[in-house]
């Protein structure tokens, strides 16, 4: 069966405490329902700076800075042993800090929706000219900036949002129209900053791919975000507005949705396409959500923890051809959640991992890493959500005991050994599987593994439609080198002939 390959993947955040702060869901709602709370006064005490989430391990481990193995060997709690030294970059992308991040938004905005203060713009423009995938083109759409009296009118008369930095008013979020609900400052506002996070990582893919913008023939978007209109709330396209910015000309793209299935579902997509010879290069790619910022964070104020979820989580994948040289994608052995296998936790975990390694004569065993959710511990744990990746590899060693793949003694190894500590922030489709493909593509190049299986499930349907679960699963493993066909000389094609020739000859003789 024709496969896919992966040929790169890109992982970055954006440290957002101020966007946390004022619009993260958690802290907004708190904000409007009671104003003078305790929580709200807190919440600011708790905050993890910019020099603490760049020697925050789990997120040294998600930008590829810090290879899995030595993350799980470093000591427990992460926001209390820091590493010596902050790094921004790692090999898949970067932690950016929140005043580039509001640079970005502004040259990510195509309608004047962000507004930056001058003395703002002037100097944030000098920090994002010096980084290294800034190209003419991406700076130039930085505005010069507005007068603070203009953006202080917008935000008292005209429905725009404050924007913050350090404490002080450095921008607006304006409105898109006075009535439509989808079209309000914060819908507005949202989107934009999941386009902006989800360019920043299709920049590093590119350039970890070694190509050009130019050669990404296909975008396909699956972020947890919805853009449109009263007419059509949902109908917009981010994945060409993600590669419009990106410089990608020769693209199009479309969108695809299932909550923490969504990226699954997406590079099945983008793997089929390219199996079928339709695309070539195919950029999978999903920004962050501002709302998810501070999700838990009345749990982590009132243990006295840090509230670690202020950075907006975004990636990347690259899915190529199979060439026999790059990780593949196994189209032969995907798994899916359908309508009518129930919603236990036993028949998720059995349709997404035992069925499809059945259905190519493989077993648990033959797979060295399982990637499910992969939500950080130090954020689900104090929320009352528990440890996700362990309960998840902990269902699949227990399935595996079901159906006499491995003894009951062995369990516990078995989830060591298949298993993995989870590092991705909660931004809800952004840990479900995904983050494991960099460092995936890295093992199997490298001859550390053979096969890996990414599994995205998708939580209850919020939009009230339905109570399904959802979830898909597909293989990367190990390719095959290409058999190559001998050649055939000018001789031997004579000969050939030739002979067909002469047996002619007989044939008619007789």
């Amino acid at each position: 069966m024709p496969n896919a390959a992966f040929k790169a993947a890109a992982y970055s955040l954006n440290h957002t405490p101020e966007l946390a702060l004022w619009y993260g869901n958690t802290p907004f709602v708190e904000r409007e329902t009671h104003p003078d709370s305790e929580f709200l006064k807190e919440l600011p005490k708790f905050e993890q700076n910019y020099d603490e989430a760049t020697r925050y391990a789990p997120n040294l481990t998600y930008i590829g800075a810090m290879e899995i193995e030595d993350f799980e060997k470093r000591q427990q709690p992460w926001y209390k042993n820091l590493e010596p030294e902050a790094q921004r970059y790692g090999k898949y992308g970067e932690i950016m800090p929140e005043d580039e991040t509001l640079a970005f938004m502004d040259i990510c905005d195509v309608f004047d929706l962000i507004w930056l203060e001058k003395g703002f713009a002037a100097a944030v423009k000098e920090k994002v000219a010096k980084h290294p995938l800034m190209r003419d083109d991406i700076l130039a759409r930085l505005e010069a900036g507005h007068e603070l009296s203009e953006i202080e009118h917008e935000t008292a008369n005209e429905g725009a949002l404050p924007l913050y930095f350090e404490g002080k008013v450095v921008g607006c979020a304006r409105r898109g129209h006075e009535v439509d609900p989808n079209l309000t400052a914060y819908e507005l506002m949202v989107n934009i900053c999941n386009k902006a996070s989800a360019v920043l990582s299709l920049l590093h893919l590119i350039k970890n791919a070694g190509l050009t913008p130019n050669d990404i023939d296909f975008v396909v978007e699956c972020s947890e975000e919805a853009a449109g209109d009263m007419n059509q709330r949902g109908g917009g396209n981010f994945a060409k507005a993600i590669a419009e910015i990106a410089g990608c000309m020769n693209a199009s793209g479309c969108d695809v949705r299932g909550f923490c299935a969504g990226p699954v579902n997406a590079t099945l997509a983008a793997a089929s396409m390219v199996a079928a010879g339709t695309r070539k290069n195919v950029a999978v790619v999903a920004g962050g959500a501002i709302p998810k910022l501070y999700m838990n964070a009345r749990d982590h104020v009132k243990k006295q923890l840090p509230a670690l979820e202020n950075c907006i989580g975004s990636f990347a994948a690259l899915v190529v051809p199979d060439d026999g040289e790059h990780p593949v994608i196994r189209l032969d052995a995907v798994g899916k959640h359908t309508v009518g296998a129930g919603a236990s936790p036993q028949t998720v975990t059995s349709v997404l991992t035992y069925e499809p390694l059945q259905k190519v004569g493989l077993t648990f065993a033959d797979v060295d890493k399982f990637s499910p959710e992969l939500h950080n511990p130090e954020i689900t744990l104090p929320a009352g959500a528990g440890d996700v990746p362990t309960a998840n590899f902990k269902m699949i060693a227990a399935l595996a005991v079901m159906k006499k793949a491995i003894e009951k003694a062995d369990m516990v190894k078995f989830t060591k050994e298949h298993g993995m500590t989870g590092f991705v922030h909660t931004q809800g489709h952004i840990p479900s599987g995904v983050p494991f493909i960099g460092h995936a593509i890295d093992a199997i190049n490298a001859g550390k593994m053979t096969r890996a299986m990414i599994i995205g499930k998708g939580s209850l349907f919020l939009g009230r439609l339905t109570n399904l679960a959802d979830g898909a699963s597909f293989l990367i493993e190990k390719p095959q080198p290409k058999k190559e066909e001998a050649a055939v000389s000018k001789d031997e094609i004579r000969e050939l002939i030739l002979e067909s020739l002469g047996e002619l000859a007989a044939t008619l003789k007789k």
